[in-house]
């Protein structure tokens, strides 16, 4: 396997990784956040309309160009990043680069007002679901005040004040100081590709990464949140704010999920609630980090009858994991699942691709995979238990949907 980490003409960071015999290769460009304050809605709809034509290329033009050469194309925007990435062919990859390059320097925002409209429709739809509108309901709240707190409810609110001038603005604000990281993961000598990454990209600017940054509020107590709707089953949702990527307690965090409820049928909430007293549908964990910030949740769907039962469920499970060290043989099965699952992510060329570009773009190191899964497996029960401790507060943000 060979690796390089250099830098094009233009200062930008590449990283390359060489994966033999793949006919496909996967390249992932990432512009880094440098405000955090724009009107919720502006980001999002800025990477909608970065497909909807160029200076020289109508939209109908460019998804005939990538269509015709088979190039999964995808303009996306995360929470502290613009993503785009493609797989190609390798013997389309210059194309695809070409194609790329042209969306980043001359996209024209076109189809403003109908893409605005088209999401607010597609926004609105999402929050017919009971479980998205219980996520919105945590996820404004669990970050209130800051642009991880955008959810789907909050952007419909502002996005009627949200104007073409302001999304053209954000984005050429963007492009010349947003830090930028590209990554190539594929079957294509480095030599060849740098010079098509340089001959494409090599003049657009490489930015740089703020110097501040504001952080979401700290939650000060606990937040309850009813939410009425037309559902036939209850839905709920109790989180924490947590450390994220560069804490200490990253890799604990990480099986705590593990445990607690990403393992799907071994996780403890699962047995508990769904196996052994049979109060759930749907019962889960969640651990999120970003930049700024990160939060653990927990979560069920289940009878409206069962809402105060499923809560002390909760706060059982909870408390045991605060208070009792885990087996080894729990703490080692959970180190070997996460394991499992961060080899699934890692699968193909375009999985690679875009990890790399997150950690690249988030200042975690390129190597930060390889750093995180040998810190996993030196955590103890004892550094579990301490870290629940730590966060499972009564600092809290719990959603509760109720027909």
């Amino acid at each position: 396997m060979e690796t390089k980490l250099t830098k094009l003409k233009n200062n930008i960071e590449f990283f390359y990784k060489k994966n033999q015999d793949t006919p496909r290769s996967a390249l992932c460009i990432n512009f880094a956040l440098c405000d955090y304050d724009n009107r919720p809605g502006v980001n999002a709809l800025m990477a909608r309309l970065l497909f909807q034509g160029t200076k020289t290329k109508t939209s109908e033009k460019i998804a005939e160009e990538f269509d015709s050469c088979g190039i999964d194309f995808v303009v996306e925007m995360k929470m502290d990043y613009l993503r785009f990435r493609f797989v190609s062919l390798n013997e389309d990859f210059e194309h695809a680069v070409e194609l790329v390059a042209d969306l980043i320097k001359n996209s024209t925002f076109e189809e403003f007002d109908k893409e605005k409209a088209k999401f607010s429709g597609e926004l609105v739809a999402e929050l017919d679901s009971p479980r998205q509108k219980t996520m919105d309901g945590f996820s404004k709240n669990i970050f209130e005040g800051h642009s991880y707190g955008a959810s789907n409810t909050v952007v419909l609110e502002n996005l009627p004040a949200v104007t073409k001038e302001m999304v053209v603005n954000a984005y050429d604000k963007l492009f010349k100081n947003g830090k930028k990281v590209i990554t190539f993961v594929g079957d294509i000598d480095i030599d060849k590709v740098e010079n098509i990454l340089n001959a494409n990209l090599g003049d657009i600017p490489a930015g740089a990464a703020p110097s501040e940054f504001k952080s979401p509020a700290p939650l000060k107590d606990k937040k309850e949140i009813d939410i009425i709707h037309n559902a036939n089953q209850a839905h709920i949702i109790k989180g924490w704010r947590t450390q994220t990527f560069d804490s200490a307690d990253y890799p604990a965090l990480l099986l705590l999920n593990i445990i607690l409820g990403a393992s799907g049928l071994s996780s403890r909430l699962f047995l508990e609630l769904r196996d052994k007293k049979g109060l759930a549908y749907v019962v889960r964990s969640s651990y999120e980090a970003f930049l700024l910030g990160a939060g653990f949740s927990i979560y069920i769907a289940t009878e409206p009858k069962n809402i105060e039962v499923s809560l002390k469920g909760f706060d059982e499970e909870i408390e045991k994991i605060k208070t009792i060290e885990v087996s080894e043989d729990e703490l080692e099965n959970a180190k070997t699942n996460l394991a499992g699952k961060w080899a699934f992510t890692f699968e193909t060329n375009s999985q690679q691709a875009c990890c790399y570009a997150q950690y690249g773009i988030l200042g975690l190191g390129f190597d930060f995979y390889d750093n995180i899964k040998e810190r996993i497996k030196h955590v103890t029960a004892e550094q579990l238990k301490d870290c629940a401790g730590k966060y499972f507060n009564e600092k809290y943000v719990l959603a509760v949907l109720k027909p």
